[in-house]
């Protein structure tokens, strides 16, 4: 017994170790580029995650519902979203609805709260899916060319864009951050069970006291940054009418996006066809 919780507890640590962090969301925004979803057009892709975003908030048909969810896995899978980002997802969806149900029943409830509940779950992880579909398939400069092409203002987009640029060294800082205090720290022993279970204590401790001077270095650096847009005509260009029919050029429509909208479209009409029916 003894053993398998030090195996548990050693395979939890590594999961939690700051590269595989880092790996995990670097692969979630960068590593996606030769997906079925990140080929596709940003303009399509905005308007399809509108669609998922909002409708299934004004609807509480169950059908319709869990054909729209449906539809997302399905896309969320062939984004092959990155698995630390799925079990936030799950975790997050899923413990709340549970929370809501034992808290029905404490209140005295019963179980004709499932079906309520039921209906919540499939709006937000429809939602949530969509978001984690769209924002897995766009890079920064095919996201920021789909809003520019939609009419959002260019510093929208930019700093939209710059955010997920910014992702990287944002990892960089945190973790030099992290080793600067864990050399002038004195890790507990991790060698028995409550030895690690301190260990998890301190290190979330350390990422704690780590947020402030993270922020503070990031900010130098993104004022650097700023500078240099600046000293290369950043809002010039970005007000220039032949720049951005230059950086707009690339959008293209192809017959697999319309592909994309079509077995969309045709999901939905029929999971509220269904929905009808019953």
């Amino acid at each position: 017994m003894e053993k398998m919780m030090r195996k548990l507890s050693d395979s939890v640590l590594d999961k939690l170790s700051m590269d595989f962090l880092r790996n995990q969301v670097l692969k979630n925004a960068y590593g996606n580029d030769d997906t079925f979803i990140a080929a596709r057009d940003p303009r399509v892709l905005l308007v399809w995650y509108v669609f998922f975003a909002l409708v299934p908030w004004f609807v509480s048909s169950l059908p319709f519902l869990l054909g729209c969810f449906l539809i997302v896995t399905v896309t969320t899978l062939m984004a092959r979203v990155a698995g630390l980002v799925l079990l936030l997802f799950l975790v997050g969806v899923f413990s709340q609805t549970g929370y809501l149900f034992l808290a029905s029943l404490l209140f005295g409830g019963n179980g004709e709260t499932i079906l309520p509940l039921l209906v919540l779950t499939l709006k937000v992880a429809t939602v949530s899916l969509a978001s984690i579909t769209v924002f897995s398939g766009l890079d920064p400069d095919r996201l920021s060319n789909g809003l520019m092409w939609f009419g959002c203002p260019e510093r929208l987009s930019f700093s939209i864009s710059y955010a997920y640029r910014m992702l990287p060294m944002l990892m960089e800082e945190f973790q030099n951050v992290l080793l600067s205090y864990r050399l002038r720290g004195n890790a507990p022993d991790n060698r028995t069970f409550t030895g690690k279970v301190r260990y998890l204590i301190y290190q979330i401790k350390i990422i704690i006291h780590s947020f402030y001077p993270l922020m503070l270095n990031t900010a130098k650096r993104s004022r650097t940054t700023v500078e240099a847009l600046e000293i290369k005509g950043y809002r010039y260009a970005a007000v220039n009418r032949e720049v951005k029919k230059m950086k707009l050029s690339s959008l293209k429509v192809t017959v697999d996006d319309f592909l994309f909208v079509a077995v969309s479209v045709l999901g939905t009409a029929a999971a509220a066809l269904v929905g009808t029916l019953i």
